[in-house]
Order: C-alpha cells, then structure tokens, then sequence
C-alpha cells in the first residue's frame, strides 16, 4: 500500500496567512500528525482536556489544538502519532501575538504510518512553537498536563478568532469572565418562553437561548428590560452576531449545556442577525441508535434521530413545582436498529406541534427517563429539528420509505416481570387475564406494568364523569351559585366534567380515570374478565366525546345515553395497565389501572402475524 501523499507546504502557508486569509485557502489538506498531548484543564466545576497537536506536510511543521468535539478520535484510538489526516475544517486565533491553528473537522486517512520526511520548524514560527516541537517529534503521545499552560482556559480558548467583513469573531469556548471586547457569531439553537418569578426581593421575569458555533455551545439569559428588548430578536434556527453579554460562571443546577460559563446578556448587549450565506454554524449532533438507550443512565442526556411513527393527542400535567398546568405530547419514534421509544415534548412546542408523513427528527440534548424502562423527553435546552438537511436523515428517510415501513419494531420493557414498555402497550410483553391473576402483579411493594388486548364488556354508568377544575383537574364542590375549586382556590361559572371509568374486561376488574371522565368498564379475553379504572384519555378513546359532551346528552335524553354506552361495549383495544395494591377500610386489594388504551390496528397486526409465520419452523420447512 502506497504512502498517502502529503499537501506540500500548506504549514508554511497556514503560518504566513493572516487571519483574513485562512478561509481562502479553503480546506482537505493532507497532512501528518507527529504528536498529540492533552492539556488538562481545571476550571471550578470540572476537568476539561484539550489536545495540542503538531502536523507536518513533510517538510515543515506547525503547532495546533484540536476542538473539543473531536476528542472522541484521540480517546478511541482512531488518531495516533504519525496518523495522516485531512483537515477539513479549521479557525485560526492569536495568543498574546502568537498564531495558533484549531483544528474544528478532519477525517482519518491512515491511522498507522510511519514518519514522512525530516519536517523542521517553519522559518519566521513562534520559538514556542519550535521548543515544542523540538521534544515531541519522536515521543509518544502523552497524557501529562503541560507546564506552559498557565490560565485555566486553554491557549486556543483565550483567543479571539479570525477577522471576517470587518468583525473580530470569538469561538464559543475561548469565551471566560476575563474577556470583554468579544463578538460570536452563532446558530440560535433553541429559545425559551418568558418566564416570570415572584418572590421576597420582588418580581421578574426572564428568558433563555442556546447558542452554539463550530467550537462549543453556551446558554445566554435575559432578565426584565432585556426580556422586552431581545426576546423578538431572536429566532431558533437563524445565526447572530453577539457581542457586550457578561460572562458567568454558569449555574449547572439550571441547564445541561456542555460549557462551564454562561452569558448573561445586558441592556447594551448588542444582537445583530447574520445574513451571510457560507461559514455558517452548523448544529453537531453525536446520534446514537435507540437500541442503545439501555446502556444509558437514568437522566443522562443524548442524540437521537428516529421517525416520528406516531403522534398521540396533546395533554397536560400539574407542574409539582409550579402548581400550574404544563402540555404536554407524546410521540412514538422509531430508527434503524428496530427498537421504539417514547419522546415527551413540553410547553408551547407540543401545543403547536403538527405533522404528518413520518417525518424524520433529530433530537439533541434529550434526557433518559426510565419509566417503564426507558424514556426521553425534551428538556428546556433540548431541541428538535424536524427533516434536516444532514447525510443521516437522508439515510434513514430512503431506509424507512424502502423497508422500514414493513418492520415490526421492539419497545422497551421494564421488567421480565411483564412491565409495558413505558406504560405504553407491548406486544411482545402482552399477558393473558387469567396470567394476571395467577402472577399476582401488583402484590409487590411498587407498580408492575403489563399489556393486554381485550374487550369491552360492561361500562359502569354511575360516576362516568365528575365536575373538574379546567385547570387542575381536581373534583370542585357545588356552591349553587358557582363551583369551587379549593386547590385552586377559585370558584368557577361552572366546572369542566372529567371521565373516571370503571371497564369491565372479563374477570378482573379495572378502573378507569380518565382526565376528564371518571369510569369503570369490564374488560375480557379468552382467559379471564377484569375491572380497569382510567381517566380521561381513556373515555376520549372509548366514547369519542368529551366528558361535557356526554353529560349534556345524559342531561338531555336518558335514553340516547344508555344507547352511547352500549354501543361502546363490545369493541376491543389494546390496554397499558398498572397493577398496583391499594388499601381502603383497612381492606388491602390490587387495582389496575389503565396508562394508554389504543384501538387494535388490524394491518399491524397482519404483519406481525406474517413475521412469526416466516421464522416459525412450519416456514422453514415448507
């Protein structure tokens, strides 16, 4: 095998460039790598290392630092010593008048070679530049910290960046507290709602946006008079010019953005949009397969991108810290290695969400949860970009309109036990009733979660529904002139009714409560029968009605009402259950209770059916 060939004196021309000059000399240089150390750098909240390499083109050498997001090549092994690479992508900066070459993208040539040529210094380079490489040509790769390093910021972390039309830029990681005359130009990568506080030193209000550029990302906030002034100018995709923000040591307990400081933008911070059209950031995503999430710790944060193969109706929570009502919408996402996953979005993107077609997603920043068994969930600093222009979602767009359409993908499970996957129905984890019963699932100290496909057998018409609060969901006390509401501490015209259902499905009992209704139906299968308790998903599903809807026809004509429940029996669903044991009048039972009902999907089924049919022996036989 030949040797690759090296690009002939780009250091000496990396070194006499002027900072103006370092984009027109384009990029995919092939040059060798004669050293790598790590630099580690101690900051109050935690290590941080950095690699300071030299290249060679074979006849001279210059010193570098690779950008923190391509540490992963030096930990994994695929560069070494004498590694050739391509550059594709670099910045460069000045140190207290030294030049200094960061390395932003490369690509791996040739992980094993032997040195090309007797490099020297380029004639005219830094003298530390040169006594640095002087020691390191023949050594190893090495992990000890380097005694020039005397701030806690790397070199290339202190330096301002190249001159473009006119402007000093900053890359995101040379941003510290010691600063001041710096300007960033960086990708809106996603911006919060206003959010307002009242406490004892008074009241405020504030917002948050993520930015992010080639070298790192930082979160920037505004509070009170900033919020009137910047919150329009900012919007989540565009790229910005920054520049008088304040930086602070940032406060880890509110934000999980990979960046020990955080800018806090000020009355005089200026924000000009971007209109160039190259040398715009671009968003860094590290994808992992969803297969993969069991390797994960519960609250770790990840990359994702999957197909959005299911959208599920918006919903609300009760923030516990807030007391305020949160939306929120569950999608089901599917990818390549034919696992499933349950993704939550918050707020004002899951009120606004829509889409159709399965769309591709790229998740960044999402969190782990492990609710029956594994989770994600966007958190305020994660972002969601739906069909992105990017070379893996076009992998995965022609891999699912080829085949992926027909594969039959596996949810997550919490326990042999029979946990549903997220309190979302499993095929592969779906019991019997009468198995159920026998187990004894939910005679345990916590929750056990199970699957079932049943039917509707009976549907209790006493207390279908209750007068709720709109706002808390909590049952609210009729005062003949108005409902009141004591969480809430509100009366109200008049209450919004809440399903809570009692369903019957052959043999065991279930209660439903559904968000809005309250109802209790008999379910059955070939095995057994059961009563399942729900809330208000449950009666949309079942009924197709709201709550209200249903009481103004039981107001209006009783026999229309009975003929709406009948008509709901009979047919059959998938059902997510939690079976768990409940103590009243000192009489301790288990009581199942419905997470998610689903209507069976006959043309899923069909294939699944089909897929057994294919590895069974009778198949293979044939």
């Amino acid at each position: 095998m030949s040797t690759p060939q090296l690009s002939a004196g780009i250091c000496t021309r990396l070194n006499d460039a002027s900072p103006d000059e370092i984009d027109s000399l384009g990029s995919g240089f092939t040059v060798q790598l004669l050293s790598i150390k790590k630099v580690s750098q101690q900051t109050s909240t935690a290590n941080i290392d950095r690699y300071r390499i030299i290249i060679s083109d074979g006849v001279h050498f210059v010193q570098a630092m690779l950008a923190t997001q391509l540490n992963d090549l030096v930990a994994s092994g695929r560069i070494i010593k004498n590694s050739i690479i391509v550059i594709d992508k670099l910045t460069c900066n000045f140190v207290q008048d030294k030049r200094l070459l960061i390395i932003l993208d490369l690509g791996v040539v040739s992980r094993e070679e032997e040195k090309i040529g007797n490099p020297t210094a380029v004639p005219g380079s830094s003298a530390a530049a040169a006594n640095a490489v002087a020691e390191t040509p023949d050594s190893s790769t090495s992990t000890a910290p380097q005694p020039s390093v005397s701030s806690s910021r790397p070199a290339a972390a202190r330096a301002t960046a190249s001159s473009r039309q006119g402007r000093s830029i900053y890359p995101i990681e040379g941003l510290s507290p010691y600063q001041n005359n710096w300007t960033i130009k960086a990708r809106v990568t996603q911006k919060s709602d206003i959010r307002t506080w009242s406490n004892q030193r008074g009241e405020g209000k504030l917002f948050n946006v993520t930015l992010m550029d080639e070298t790192g990302e930082i979160r920037a906030t505004g509070f009170n008079a900033v919020v009137d002034e910047l919150y329009d100018k900012f919007e989540e995709g565009k790229v910005y010019y920054i520049s008088k923000g304040r930086v602070n040591l940032a406060k880890k307990k509110f934000s999980n953005v990979q960046n020990d400081y955080e800018m806090s933008l000020e009355k005089n911070t200026v924000v000009e949009e971007c209109v160039d059209v190259v040398n715009l950031p671009m968003i860094k995503y590290n994808f992992i397969p969803l297969a993969s999430l069991e390797q994960l710790q519960k609250d770790a944060t990840c990359d994702v991108i999957a197909i959005i193969k299911e959208v599920f109706p918006l919903g609300e929570i009760i923030s516990k810290a807030t007391n305020k009502s949160v939306a929120k919408r569950d999608l089901t996402i599917v990818d390549k290695s034919l696992y499933s996953v349950r993704m939550t979005i918050w707020g004002r993107q899951a009120e606004t969400f829509t889409t159709d077609d399965f769309p591709v997603a790229a998740f960044k920043g999402v969190k782990v949860g492990d609710f029956g068994g594994r989770s994600l969930s966007l958190l305020s600093s994660s972002y969601m970009t739906l069909n992105p222009d990017i070379e893996e979602a076009h992998l995965l767009r022609g891999w699912y309109d080829g085949i992926g359409t027909d594969k039959t993908f596996q949810s997550y499970s919490s326990a042999p036990s029979g946990g549903s996957s997220f309190g979302g129905f499993n095929r592969n984890d779906m019991r019997y009733l009468r198995d159920v019963k026998e187990l004894q699932l939910g005679m345990s100290d916590k929750a056990e979660y199970f699957s079932a496909r049943a039917t509707v057998m009976h549907i209790r018409q006493e207390s279908i529904a209750y007068p709720g609060c709109p706002t808390c969901g909590k049952k609210v006390t009729d005062l003949g002139d108005g409902w009141r509401c004591e969480k809430c501490e509100k009366t109200l015209e008049r209450p919004e009714h809440r399903y809570a259902m009692h369903v019957r499905i052959c043999a065991i009992e279930m209660l439903i409560h559904l968000a809005r209704y309250t109802m209790s139906m008999a379910v059955s299968d070939w095995s057994a029968q059961l009563w399942l308790q729900g809330f208000n998903d449950v009666g949309l599903a079942v009924f197709g009605k709201t709550a209200d809807e249903l009481m103004e026809i039981k107001d209006r004509d009783e026999s229309e009402y009975a003929a709406v429940l009948a008509q709901a029996a009979g047919k059959t669903y998938n059902f997510s259950c939690r079976a768990r044991q409940d103590t009243y009048n000192d009489q301790t039972r288990v009581r199942y209770g419905i997470s998610k009902i689903t209507p069976v999907e006959y043309y899923e089924e069909a294939k699944y059916l089909r897929d057994l049919l294919k590895d069974s022996d009778w198949a293979m036989s044939a």
